[in-house]
């Protein structure tokens, strides 16, 4: 997956949470889906991030890989 596929996966992230977005009163089965795309947009940050280093340091950044959701999700606690 390169730079332009991790991109294009952010805007349709962005674009199904804004669908979802506005509505304090989601049903639970909407609320759970916006948090799946919510830790799915930070994955796919990182992702990003790790390649862009990879390449500022001389670093192949397709030897990046996508770390967990889990592991993504921690970073802010």
């Amino acid at each position: 997956m390169d730079d332009s596929d991790i991109l294009a996966r952010i805007t349709a992230l962005v674009d199904e949470e804004r669908g979802l977005a506005g509505d304090d009163e989601l049903p639970d089965e909407r609320r759970h889906r916006r948090r799946e795309l919510e830790a799915q947009l930070d994955q796919c940050w990182d992702l990003l991030r790790q390649r862009q280093a990879k390449r500022e340091f001389g670093e192949n950044p397709d030897d990046a890989q996508a770390r967990s959701t889990d592991n993504v999700e921690r970073y802010l606690q």
